[in-house]
């Protein structure tokens, strides 16, 4: 759902830009609080995972397509602060480095893809939490539900925004009706591919998932015919205390992967948005701009000079996950320190 240039017309790009700053500035204060010694670096990890996966477009309806957005994904593994700031640092780099998503559009996409979908996974998260069991198996199920009603209401989201700031004069309903038609679609891959990969970190190591913080699900054995807690198997060290290397590595190899070699069998169909864009003619105009870094070496995710499309989409991905990881986890150890450094002030 990358927006592109002239889809929104200036004063209305210029507005959500400054929404969107003002939601990365106070994003950055909150996720103070949120980036530990475990949540920074995997936040840097969250966001070259989320870049990773979202070169893989997959079929939801007859020459459709669609990817993950990534807000429920990033909210639920690292917080809904910090969920907003790797959403932003992703989109920056599409932008940027590969010209995915209009630059004068780039607030438009954060606010859409970002804030939005953060914002409505976890509220609907922490609401779900309430009344589910505090299980394993109610955080998934929260994930999948909070995962699937972001991506209808980003599409919501658009269709707003576009009400009031689209270039093209088309029936607004009619927009809305088929951009919340093929999103639920859309939606339902994002909710599976969000509750797999948090079910997987959930697995091995719970205290890593910010959404599964205080979750508590002692073993149980059966006594006489009653469930009893299970004593406590030894003295080995709490899982707070081991370090998330090992996560680290597996999910940094397995973004590399995705990005460097399954991305080349990712559908080729329009997404989403583009559908739609073609379909109500939202995209009228949108051929009048040119994208300011269409020339950029890794435009259109390949490396230019790279003959071989397999060999120059694979190279584009595997260097655009490794900047968004090194940007990612800069931006989010930067903020650490600033948090550090301020509780040390506060305590002279």
């Amino acid at each position: 759902m990358h927006v592109p240039d002239g889809f929104i017309n200036a004063p209305v790009s210029a507005a959500a830009g400054v929404v969107a700053a003002a939601a990365v500035a106070v994003s950055l204060r909150g996720a103070r609080k949120e980036l530990d010694e475990k949540a920074a670096p995997l936040a840097g990890l969250v966001a070259a995972f989320v870049f990773a996966v979202q070169m893989l477009n997959f079929p939801v309806a007859a020459g459709t397509s669609g990817h993950l957005l990534g807000g429920a994904l990033a909210a639920i593994l690292v917080g809904p602060w910090t969920g907003v700031l790797c959403i932003a640092v992703v989109l920056l780099m599409q932008g940027v480095l590969f010209a995915d998503g209009g630059l004068t559009a780039l607030g438009v996409n954060i606010t859409v893809m970002g804030v939005v979908t953060v914002v409505t996974a976890h509220v609907l998260f922490r609401g779900l939490r309430l009344v589910l069991p505090r299980t394993r198996g109610g955080v998934t199920a929260a994930t999948f539900v909070a995962a699937l009603v972001s991506v209808p209401a980003s599409a919501a989201a658009f269709t707003l925004i576009y009400a009031i700031g689209g270039t093209t004069d088309v029936p607004i309903g009619k927009v809305l009706t088929a951009m919340l038609g093929v999103h639920v679609l859309i939606g339902v891959g994002e909710a599976v591919i969000t509750a797999l990969t948090v079910g997987a970190v959930l697995a091995v190591r719970p205290d890593l998932v910010h959404g599964a913080r205080g979750l508590t699900a002692p073993l149980k054995l059966r006594v006489d015919g009653e469930l009893v807690d299970a004593a406590p198997a030894g003295p080995a060290a709490p899982a707070a205390s081991k370090s998330p290397r090992k996560v680290w590595i597996g999910g940094l190899v397995t973004a590399l992967v995705l990005a460097g070699v399954v991305s080349f069998y990712a559908s080729e169909s329009p997404d989403g948005l583009e559908k739609v864009a073609a379909d109500q003619g939202i995209d009228a105009k949108a051929e009048e701009y040119e994208h300011a870094t269409a020339d950029s070496p890794l435009a259109d995710y390949g490396v230019a000079g790279v003959d071989s499309d397999r060999i120059s989409g694979g190279l584009a991905g595997v260097i655009g996950v490794g900047l968004t990881l090194a940007v990612g986890t800069g931006a989010f150890w930067a903020a650490r320190r600033r948090r550090t450094g301020d509780a040390g002030g506060a305590r002279v």
